[in-house]
């Protein structure tokens, strides 16, 4: 049901509060657009660098709770599946914006892409979905949610995901795991093509596999417990407000992505950590907010909703960043690493199996919750201990 929306007048002090996120991310672009880009020319002093990783890490990551908060207060206006598709696509967009910043850029980070995509699956299909159903189920036992919603996205995420990161390691037409211009061509438009039609099956054919299987305890005029704004008391403004106000909330993400992709790639060469770990740090900061609003959802016995938004996180990564990154290899004539080593093959295989077999049937339970995250403390393990 869709909420009501405040009919309260937005004052300079409210919008000030409100709208912290949006302003504490324009003052960071502010200050390393007019000087500070200097700071980012002599990394030798590593505490200057882990500062600045902070104060860009924590600008982006709260930029990113705004950009969350408009797109959740969209979800309770507009109702299910659109609501957790604005929520997905906002959240996957910093991603895609992230990585094509680097690669315009020139930046050293030939890797990202593929290390990033890796990183959102295995963090969102074993760590977020193992802690929505172990905490949903330690509270409600066992839970409900639509199979053929969840079969949907699973069936197009294996072929996309093997596609994207399985099958560039076996191709001969070059020596690296890239895909030949021609390839990459094909794939950038048949995954764009596969994506698209997914959204009209998700968003118009069959929009009832989305939604919440009914309850006997529902209670039609309540309102869905399902925010992840941490400010859930502001008031909900009108759909326009919060559309505009959440595109000017990404603007900030973006400008300032390449510079947070320079300090976690210097980062990891100064302490010699493997270069797998830019990704998962590329792809914490993406998924943060949006894990929060998965797990509450869970918590308040919606796993719908949680299944939307992180089955559809997963496909997302995949049908949007593929495209992008082909897409820019081509027009810089630089060919994207895209093929997995033989254990992340494994862990891929691995993951996308038990996920069938999670979401095989109508309920789930503490039991598939622990499952995967087992799967993803092994994830863990694997990119220090390979």
């Amino acid at each position: 049901m869709k909420s009501d929306v405040s009919e309260a007048r937005i004052t300079p002090a409210g919008f000030l509060r409100e709208e912290s996120a949006l302003l504490i991310g324009l003052a960071t672009v502010a200050a390393f657009q007019f000087g500070g880009d200097a700071w980012l020319v002599d990394l030798a002093d590593p505490i200057v660098g882990a500062l600045l990783f902070l104060w860009l890490f924590g600008a982006v990551l709260w930029a990113s709770f705004g950009v969350v908060r408009h797109a959740d207060t969209l979800a309770e206006l507009l109702g299910e599946p659109y609501g957790t598709l604005i929520l997905t696509v906002s959240v996957i967009g910093i991603e895609v914006s992230l990585i094509v910043a680097v690669m315009l850029s020139g930046d050293s980070a030939p890797t990202l892409a593929r290390d990033t995509m890796f990183a959102v699956l295995m963090i969102v299909l074993n760590g977020l979905v193992g802690a929505a159903l172990l905490f949903g189920g330690l509270r409600h036992s066992t839970q409900d949610y639509n199979l053929e919603g969840a079969r949907a996205f699973l069936a197009v995420l294996f072929p996309l995901a093997t596609l994207a990161l399985v099958l560039p390691r076996f191709t001969v037409s070059t020596p690296d795991p890239t895909y030949a211009p021609l390839q990459a061509a094909f794939f950038a438009i048949s995954t764009t093509l596969m994506y698209l039609v997914f959204l009209g099956i998700q968003t118009i054919r069959h929009r009832a596999f989305f939604e919440q299987p009914a309850r006997p305890d529902d209670n039609p005029g309540r309102v869905a417990e399902h925010s992840v704004d941490h400010g859930s008391h502001r008031p909900i403004r009108s759909g326009p407000y919060h559309a505009i106000l959440l595109i000017l909330t990404l603007l900030p993400i973006i400008l300032l992505s390449k510079r947070v992709a320079k300090l976690v790639n210097f980062g990891i060469v100064g302490i010699g950590a493997p270069a797998a770990l830019g990704g998962v740090l590329i792809a914490l900061l993406i998924l943060t907010p949006e894990s929060m609003a998965a797990v509450k959802a869970a918590r308040a016995n919606r796993l719908q909703r949680s299944v939307n938004l992180l089955l559809g996180s997963a496909l997302a990564s995949i049908g949007m960043t593929v495209p992008a990154v082909l897409a820019i290899g081509l027009i810089i004539d630089e060919p994207v690493p895209l093929g997995l080593d033989d254990a992340s093959i494994v862990m891929l295989f691995l993951t996308l199996f038990t996920s069938a077999m999670t979401f095989g049937g109508t309920r789930t339970s503490v039991l598939q919750g622990a499952v995967h995250l087992v799967l993803f403390l092994v994830y863990v393990i694997l990119i220090f201990n390979p």
